[in-house]
């Protein structure tokens, strides 16, 4: 492979992920915390970036250098286990769809006025409608790149407009005033959402089927990994910054739709609709890249799923705006979709890890680093204790939306 081809492909699968984790989610998540937290919100960004470096850099691994996709390396470590990863993936992916469909309308009503219960339909259904036509998904990917430069101008403007008081960020990027234990919430909501459910996989197994496998790839992939969490937590660092000036200015952020609200403060109405459009673009490509990998993992249980794809991937999408429509406040469950998704995390994690070290499945000579496998360790224990002490934050969460 030469160098230009080599730098075209890990760029794409860095995008990939980075891409997948920054949806609409993403970005509710992050006006929404900054809103509760302030300046604290930067410990739980360099924290997530930290242990999503250290889960990529595992998974990524052992996928990678076996060549094989994560529900065939779990199906290999133990008969039936890949079948329960799938499970898991696919539950994740349908909650993270149906928040996906959420966001859509969150950026139907900012552009247009669109009320949320006919946004719904209208994501759903176009999302629906960019699946089925020939090219329309690559058009999309287009805009949505260009949409992405708008967003990270629109997110410098506010930043120089706002002035977010950049001390402060510093201080308590390292020393949080907010009690360590209101951050257990956040960490594994921002972790889920970055690397959580099957955005864990979307670059690996993009590297996978370009054939970037076998140990003598590693750099390659190691380099990848890194650039996909760096440009996930840099467009992250971005509107917290921004979303932080407005609210150190004294607003109160609209819980409905946080980060719009944001920049409608920052930059009036124009800043407003620009946004809504940039939210938009993002929920109908994340709606189709979410239901169209969980189908991928669906696969596993019946041959006649992949006979139908199309339809199944349509059913999966139509499902979700249904769900999203009799459940409500999208804003809600776009922060619910990465928490779960924290929670499906430890299962992904421990099964590279238990993978790493064996040679039916890495190869006689492979060696996993020790620096590597201990910090893996670590994260999975610290996932799991965040889990336990976060699962009462979800079911709030849930209640009182």
């Amino acid at each position: 492979m030469n160098d230009k081809k080599g730098i075209a492909l890990m760029l794409s699968a860095a995008l990939l992920m980075a891409t997948s984790a920054v949806g609409p989610g993403f970005l509710t998540q992050t006006a929404n915390f900054t809103g509760s937290l302030k300046g604290s919100y930067g410990f739980v960004i360099l924290t997530s970036a930290l242990l999503a470096l250290i889960v990529q850099l595992n998974i990524w691994r052992v996928l990678c250098v076996s060549g094989l996709r994560g529900q065939d390396v779990a199906n290999r470590l133990l008969p039936g286990l890949g079948y329960f990863v799938s499970f898991l993936v696919v539950i994740g992916g349908l909650v993270f769809n149906i928040g996906n469909v959420g966001g859509g309308a969150l950026g139907f009503n900012a552009m247009l006025g669109i009320p949320a219960t006919v946004g719904y339909f209208l994501t759903g259904a176009l999302s629906i409608a960019v699946f089925l036509m020939k090219d329309a998904l690559k058009t999309m990917d287009r805009l949505v790149k260009v949409l992405a430069v708008i967003m990270l101008l629109l997110m410098i403007v506010v930043i120089f407009v706002v002035r977010p008081p950049m001390g402060t960020v510093f201080k308590e990027s390292v020393f949080p005033s907010e009690p360590l234990a209101n951050l257990f919430f956040p960490v594994i909501t921002i972790l889920g959402g970055t690397v959580g459910g099957y955005i864990t996989f979307a670059g690996a197994h993009r590297l996978i089927d370009s054939k970037v496998i076998q140990e003598e790839n590693l750099p390659q992939v190691k380099k990848t990994a890194v650039m996909g969490v760096g440009i996930a937590t840099l467009v992250r660092v971005l509107l917290f910054l921004a979303v932080f000036g407005v609210v150190a200015g004294g607003h109160v952020l609209d819980p409905s739709n946080p980060a719009a609200d944001a920049f409608k403060v920052a930059l009036g109405e124009i800043g407003y609709r620009f946004f809504g459009l940039v939210l938009f673009s993002a929920s109908v490509t994340s709606v189709v890249g979410a239901a169209y990998t969980s189908v991928s993992f669906l696969k596993t249980f019946h041959v006649s799923i992949e006979k139908n794809e199309k339809w199944v991937i349509s059913a999966f999408i139509a499902f979700s705006t249904i769900i999203m429509a009799l459940l409500g406040n999208p804003a809600v469950l776009l922060i619910v979709a990465g928490a779960f998704n924290g929670l499906i995390l430890p299962v992904t994690l421990g099964t590279c890890l238990v993978a790493s070290r064996s040679k039916q499945i890495m190869g006689e000579n492979y060696k996993h680093p020790l620096w590597l496998s201990l910090t893996g360790i670590g994260v999975l224990i610290l996932t799991v204790y965040l889990g336990v002490q976060s699962f009462e934050g979800i079911i709030t969460l849930i209640r009182n939306g």
